[in-house]
């Protein structure tokens, strides 16, 4: 079974109904970008079901806790010292120490206000980035991963 498949399989049991998808991501910085495009390209699917939420994921915590989903999925390009483009699930009592993420705000912080209000099952979708320089385009092997990765929860979101 080829890592396409492994992941396919992952997250069809992962995903369930009332899956709410956060994308977190700069898009003016490479790979850093990664999360927010797999959210943009899933729009057209249920724009109820998908958030975009940039560089500034503290601002939906409230109408994520507003969703109330059963399933909060979390896609980010996070570094867990794999090679560019590699694809890991991750839980949030793990994620702090094996990953570490491009951004200010912890992930694991982002997740503990929201699981005050409401208890998703919570998942990080991890892709490692190559680079994050500003101004500069994701790398070919993160594009591949983002083109996996929205095809795969295309196909198990519809």
């Amino acid at each position: 079974m080829d890592t396409h498949d492994s992941l396919r399989e992952q997250l069809s049991k992962i995903c369930k109904p009332h899956t709410l998808i956060v994308g977190i991501g700069n898009t003016l910085k490479g790979d850093d970008g990664a999360g927010a495009l797999i959210c943009h390209r899933l729009k057209d699917i249920d724009p109820e079901q998908v958030i975009d939420a940039g560089t500034v994921p503290e601002n939906y915590i409230q109408p994520i806790i507003k969703k109330a989903p059963n399933v909060l999925l979390i896609i980010d390009a996070i570094d867990f010292g794999a090679s560019a483009g590699a694809i890991n699930i991750f839980r949030p009592d793990r994620l702090s120490s094996l990953a570490v993420s491009t951004h200010t705000l912890s992930p694991r912080l982002f997740v503990d206000v929201i699981c005050k209000s409401i208890s998703p099952e919570v998942y990080f979708i991890g892709i490692q980035p190559g680079q994050t320089v500003l101004g500069r385009p994701l790398t070919h092997e993160v594009e591949q991963a983002v083109k996996s990765l929205t095809e795969i929860l295309r196909t198990i979101l519809k």
